[in-house]
C-alpha cells in the first residue's frame, strides 16, 4: 500500500508521523476514558492502534531504506553491531549502538512509568514526542532537500 501512495520520502514521513501521532492520541484518549486498571476491552483497542502504529512505521522505515540502521527491529540492529567488524565504519557502528541505547533508555522511562505512575502516563509520553516529531518532520518537508528525492 504504502508503494501506491507516490510520496517523496519528506512526505511519506510526515504523513505517516501524522497517523501514527493520531492512532496513539486515540488509545490514550480510550486509556484515559476507561480507568485504571484498563478493562479488557480498552485494553484490547490501546493494542490494536499501538500495532497498528507501530506496523506503518516499521513500513516506511522499509520503504525509506535507511542504510545501516533498522530503528523498529531491535534484535537486527543488535546483530549488525554483533556481526561487524569493529574496526570497520565508525559511524554505522555508532548509529547502531546509539539507537540500542535510545530503545533501552525508552523501555526503563515507559516501565517505570507504567509501575510507578499508571499506563495512560507512559502513552502520553509516547503521544507527546510523536506530536514534536510530526511539528519537525512537518517543517523539515516544506523546502526541498537531497533526502526527500
Amino acid at each position: 500500500m504504502i508503494r501506491r501512495l507516490r510520496l517523496n520520502r519528506a512526505q511519506l514521513l510526515r504523513n505517516s508521523v501524522g497517523a501514527e501521532f493520531f492512532l496513539l492520541a486515540g488509545a490514550l484518549i480510550v486509556a484515559i476514558l476507561v480507568g485504571t486498571p484498563i478493562p479488557a476491552t480498552g485494553a484490547d483497542v490501546v493494542a490494536a492502534a499501538s500495532a497498528i502504529a507501530l506496523g506503518l512505521q516499521n513500513s516506511v522505515v522499509r520503504r525509506l531504506a535507511i542504510p545501516d540502521l533498522t530503528t523498529t527491529v531491535l534484535t537486527m540492529t543488535l546483530t549488525g553491531i554483533a556481526a561487524d567488524d569493529p574496526t570497520g565504519n565508525h559511524a554505522v557502528m555508532g548509529r547502531r549502538i546509539l539507537a540500542v541505547l535510545s530503545m533501552l533508555a525508552g523501555a526503563v522511562i515507559g516501565a517505570l512509568l507504567v509501575l510507578r505512575v499508571n499506563p495512560s502516563s507512559a502513552l502520553g509520553v509516547a503521544v507527546f514526542l510523536f506530536g514534536i516529531a510530526f511539528v519537525a518532520v512537518t517543517i523539515a518537508s516544506m523546502t526541498p532537500a537531497d533526502w526527500q528525492a
